[in-house]
């Protein structure tokens, strides 16, 4: 009759390993990749369990260990730094952040426990005294008071009422976005070019509502010149700009 031999049941893996670890007393940054692969399988042996999705994470760990194992019997290799890889270094990684977010699940387990003895009692205060509402008494109230004082009172608080306006941007009317596209002002001054087939920027921006009218007509202006639609003439720096239209012509 075989001996029962009852397993400790792990959450996964990475949880098997750091058992074997702590069980040793290894050095995490120190794995004795071929100690720790044999007991690994040892346990994966002894293990009974009908979940395929479980024992298939387990068994791509022992396939993981016995590939470190593998290549800890090959030259190691080496780096663009020069520097020897060690292949147990991403296993460590993997270990040692796992081992991080356990420790953190049991300090909020801890927490939640904690949590759980602390007891709230609800407000019950009388009706009585929630209702009460302290009296007033009016003539100690409005005792000294006069015309001049209740101008004086009404006054200071008219000005703290106008200190809490902006006096800048409370001048400011409505702002209305103007929606213009380069295309559409493009239409535009290729139809102005071709009716005055010679005109002046200077001219041509005259004719614009706004600031950003102006700007979208330069860029139109950049646009046809850069097509070989007009031709822009400025003998000196500052002079005004001569714009000639080729449109319908060669370019």
């Amino acid at each position: 009759m075989g001996i029962p031999v009852k397993l400790q049941v792990f959450e996964g893996p990475l949880d098997l390993l750091l058992h074997l670890i702590d069980k040793n007393k290894i050095d995490i940054y120190d794995i004795p990749i071929v100690e720790i692969t044999s007991q690994y399988m040892e346990y994966i042996e002894a293990m009974e369990q009908s979940d395929l999705n479980v024992m298939s994470e387990f068994l791509l760990m022992a396939a993981t260990l016995l590939d470190i194992k593998c290549r800890m019997l090959l030259p190691k290799e080496v780096n663009e730094d020069g520097e020897e890889e060690d292949p147990r270094q991403e296993l460590v990684e993997q270990l040692l952040q796992y081992k991080m977010y356990k420790y953190m699940s049991y300090e909020l387990k801890d927490r939640q426990v904690d949590s759980e003895r602390i007891m709230y009692r609800k407000q019950d205060i009388p009706d009585e005294v929630a209702d009460y509402v302290e009296p007033v008494d009016l003539d100690e109230l409005l005792s000294g008071l006069t015309l001049g004082r209740l101008q004086s009172i009404f006054q200071d608080v008219m000005r703290k009422q106008t200190d809490k306006i902006d006096q800048i941007r409370s001048r400011f009317g409505k702002i209305e976005k103007e929606e213009v596209t380069v295309s559409e002002k493009l239409t535009q001054v290729e139809e102005y070019a071709i009716k005055h087939k010679q005109f002046s920027f200077r001219e041509l921006i005259t004719k614009q509502r706004s600031r950003i009218q102006i700007v979208v007509t330069f860029l139109a202006i950049l646009e046809m010149m850069k097509s070989g639609q007009i031709v822009i003439e400025q003998e000196q720096p500052f002079d005004d700009i001569l714009i000639t239209s080729r449109m319908g012509k060669e370019r």
